[in-house]
């Protein structure tokens, strides 16, 4: 019970910190739909369905990691990171608080990209939502590893995108597939693999990454 109250406070602490501050949401926002009015204007109208949703993960993908990079700034910078680690609490809540806070950041950027998509580009199907809210579990849970060992290097605005971005690649693939393909079923299955695989590898990685 105890470990499930770390989770629950870490993550209450860094939705709070945004609810006040502001500084990562609104950015994140402000990217995606940034992104689709740029490229509404400069893709040639003649585009296919499958850029147009190409444009869409892509999006996803640096937003997220637009969130991602800020996902352990208010420790870094104040040297909190290191308290959280010697607390007596099981490190991996550390990770799971993260991760929670980082999806409802997610799934808030994409309460408004999915609209703007469907406004310059094309409707939204239930397999695609489907298809970015697993997603988000994905770049959830790898994401805030990634950004954790990447907010101790001094080049960390560099080694998280080197780091993150290879990983992701199974991410866009499975959401388009899911988007574009005439058998949706088979990505979103694979991108609930992928979701799994990866929880259950940073959960357990994540106590021995901080600890190094």
């Amino acid at each position: 019970m105890n470990y499930f109250a770390d989770v629950r406070a870490l993550a209450r602490k860094d939705l709070l910190l945004e609810l006040r501050a502001r500084d990562t949401l609104p950015a994140m926002l402000l990217f995606v739909v940034a992104v689709f009015v740029v490229f509404h204007f400069s893709l040639p109208a003649s585009s296919s369905d499958l850029a147009a949703n190409g444009l869409l993960w892509v999006a996803i993908v640096f937003t997220a990691l637009l969130g991602l990079s800020r996902a352990f700034a208010a420790e870094r910078e104040q040297g909190v990171i290191d308290g959280l680690v010697l607390a007596p609490s099981d490190r991996s809540a550390i990770w799971l608080g993260k991760a929670l806070s980082v999806l409802v950041f997610l799934g808030l950027a994409e309460i408004v990209a999915l609209p703007a998509f469907a406004l310059f580009f094309g409707p939204v199907d239930g397999t695609m939502v489907a298809g970015v809210v697993l997603a988000d579990f994905g770049i959830a849970a790898v994401g805030t590893l990634l950004a954790a060992m990447a907010a101790a290097s001094r080049a960390r605005e560099l080694l998280l995108p080197l780091v993150f971005l290879p990983l992701a690649i199974p991410i866009v693939i499975g959401g388009v597939g899911a988007s574009v393909s005439g058998h949706p079923a088979r990505y979103v299955a694979f991108l609930a693999l992928y979701d799994c695989l990866f929880a259950i590898i940073c959960w357990a990685s994540f106590e021995y990454l901080v600890t190094e």
